[in-house]
């Protein structure tokens, strides 16, 4: 008889205290996963997985080990907890390690309705690719798309349980369901790519192929024929689709791992000024149907709403237990980990604060300038948060888009950068990073 996922993690922390472990935490991950790759109007690629793996974290004083395996026999899961143990035994203490005191771990989270499983059946691999054929058609009628270069639809569902010996057992699933194209435009070395895609909880809140297959050749044919940026000081308008990296490179230099070790341009910063006085940075790990959410943490510890930023002011770091003890802090409640890795932090669902005008409306204001709608490489320096990126997208003059640009340069200095964006109002609300288009002024371009 198979074993449920809890069950797994039951097993696995016996086997743990049988083979001398001290404490333990156990995490059983199984999922079912399809895929389909279309091209040129056929069939190119099919792959379905199903499988289980586990995760084993063992605590012997302040030594630790963890082990992972996909093996769920009995004798599998002895084997792994006596190499776990053996492996701690000879491992250097680590004096921030441990789990959750049992007072400190949640006991409440399945009130908590996140509706993370899509109720309708699997679909049938045909329906998948009935969806990567039709994107692909609708890419292919964009006048001067000359090729798709793949169309793609999947569908996946997974099953999560965490336990340890504090008492703490907790499990969920979650399902996603997405379709993405990938438009080529012109010939030779005058191609331009572009792509279009949508990932959803639900199946039925996913946008029709057709769109997202048209979306991405008309971006694929507005990049033909490029030019390169002036260099000097510009306006940058960072493109709703990329604009989350900005905010990403915030919350990272926030991270409680990055702050323990000194590493991070913000460490000093707490309680001080990173946005502008009217925006505010808000997890929420607890928005529905959205991927980021998620009713405990990867220590057991209960989720909850945040604002890191409130009003512009840093309010705290992401912390799991680990930082926060070298921090002489509380977790935040946002550990993160895989059944090949210890706990760590990270953050959840993110939206910052939208603003009251649209793109357009910020396109006509800027003059002159870049607004950036693809980005290349990055040379970020976490000390210092100096900011240097390639990047691609349409040059504005006299407040209208005048013609695609490509390999051109934009560097700054992310403490200054962030403190002067200009969002507008054209976030997308289902995205577990909820983030609008960005106009920052000032910046330095140099055309390649």
């Amino acid at each position: 008889m198979t074993q449920s996922p809890e069950e797994l993690c039951q097993a696995m922390l016996t086997a743990a205290r049988k083979a001398g472990a001290e404490t333990a935490d156990a995490i059983a991950i199984r999922g079912t996963s399809v895929s389909i790759d279309v091209r040129a109007g056929a069939l190119e690629h099919a792959e379905r997985s199903e499988g289980t793996d586990l995760g084993l974290r063992v605590l012997i004083g302040k030594q630790q080990a963890l082990v992972s395996t996909s093996d769920v026999r009995p004798a599998a899961l002895t084997a792994m907890a006596e190499r776990a143990v053996a492996m701690a035994r000879e491992a250097p203490e680590d004096p921030y390690g441990g789990l959750a005191d049992p007072d400190q771990i949640t006991n409440d989270w399945q009130g908590i309705a996140l509706d993370m499983v899509d109720p309708a059946d699997e679909p049938h691999p045909d329906a998948l690719q009935a969806d990567a054929m039709a994107a692909e058609a609708a890419a292919m009628a964009v006048d001067g798309v000359s090729q798709v270069q793949t169309a793609s639809a999947s569908y996946g569902e997974h099953l999560v349980h965490l336990a340890a010996t504090n008492g703490f057992s907790g499990g969920y699933g979650r399902t996603s369901r997405s379709t993405s194209c990938v438009a080529i435009a012109g010939t030779g070395t005058g191609m331009e790519r572009d792509y279009d895609g949508d990932s959803r909880t639900y199946q039925s809140d996913l946008r029709a192929p057709e769109d997202i297959g048209r979306t991405a050749g008309e971006r694929a044919i507005s990049g033909l024929n490029p030019r390169r940026t002036a260099t000097g000081t510009f306006p940058v308008l960072f493109d709703e689709r990329i604009s989350s990296s900005l905010i990403g490179h915030l919350v990272g230099a926030a991270n409680g791992a990055a702050i323990a070790r000194g590493a991070s341009w913000l460490k000093d910063d707490l309680g001080k000024a990173v946005l502008p006085d009217h925006i505010s940075l808000i997890e929420d790990p607890h928005r529905p149907r959205i991927s980021g959410s998620r009713p405990f943490d990867a220590e057991g510890l209960p989720t909850r709403r945040r604002a890191i930023v409130e009003n512009g002011v840093l309010t705290g770091w992401t912390l799991d237990l680990s930082s926060a003890r070298k921090l002489g802090m509380t977790s935040t409640g946002n550990a993160a980990r895989g059944v090949s890795s210890p706990p760590s932090p990270s953050a959840w669902n993110l939206a910052l604060t939208q603003g009251d005008q649209s793109r357009e409306d910020l396109i006509r204001d800027m003059g002159t300038g870049l607004l950036v709608t693809s980005m290349i490489g990055s040379t970020i320096n976490p000390n210092t948060g100096d900011y240097s990126r390639g990047a691609a997208g349409f040059w504005i003059e006299n407040g209208e888009i005048a013609y695609p640009v490509n390999e051109c340069t934009i560097a700054g200095n992310l403490r200054d950068m962030l403190r002067r964006i200009i969002p507008a109002n054209d976030a997308r609300t289902h995205l577990s990073r909820v983030v609008p288009s960005i106009l920052i002024e000032g910046l330095m371009l140099a055309g390649a």
